[in-house]
């Protein structure tokens, strides 16, 4: 009896490999190879996603509303109350709107009708420049942002631009105030 051969492989003849894997053991290390390959494929993937959104977040998210406003144009600003201003804003933020260049809308209303007029009632509305009132405000006004219904944009071409233009026009260095039709009652001191 040879107890050195027992519990070993027979031997193979010269020139054939020796196999020292069984079949079962190359398809483990396929497996595992497989879902290495697939687990640095998929964090990739989720590199490349997580980038994408940080960019688009940083980048491509909302504009801010400054970034709307055209400076080349005026700007109408709609308050609560029904009262409408406009001008330039040069400022815009969170807590208030700077408008300046400021006009707003006179509504004139007639006591009397004209007899003549179709009309039971006619209203004169006329754009007035902010600066001559009793107060003598200076041509600038902060807007709480709590106050605003919404702002717009307007045309170069539209009513209110074009009576802008020709004040400008009508008034080149600027307004004149009248002292003794802008108060009725004198400032007691």
């Amino acid at each position: 009896m040879e107890w050195t051969n027992r519990g070993t492989a027979p031997a193979q003849p010269a020139g054939t490999p020796v196999n020292h894997t069984a079949p079962h053991h190359s398809k483990r290390r396929s497996a595992i190879l497989s879902l290495r390959v697939f687990s640095v494929i998929l964090l990739f993937c989720i590199t490349v996603l997580i980038v994408a959104i940080v960019w688009l977040l940083a980048l491509g998210g909302a504009k801010p509303e400054g970034s709307y406003v055209d400076k080349s144009k005026l700007q109408a600003v709609f308050l609560n109350g029904g009262q409408v201003y406009f001008g330039s804003i040069s400022n815009l933020n969170e807590k208030y709107i700077r408008l300046g260049n400021i006009y707003y809308l006179r509504v004139n209303q007639q006591v009397q009708p004209d007899t003549k007029s179709s009309q039971s009632s006619q209203n004169d509305i006329s754009l007035v420049k902010l600066g001559c009132e009793l107060h003598g405000p200076t041509d600038e006004m902060l807007i709480n942002r709590e106050q605003v219904i919404f702002w717009e944009n307007l045309k170069s071409d539209g009513q209110v631009a074009k009576a802008v233009s020709e004040f400008v026009k009508q008034n080149p260095n600027g307004q004149k105030c009248d002292t003794s039709t802008s108060s009725t009652t004198p400032a007691k001191q």
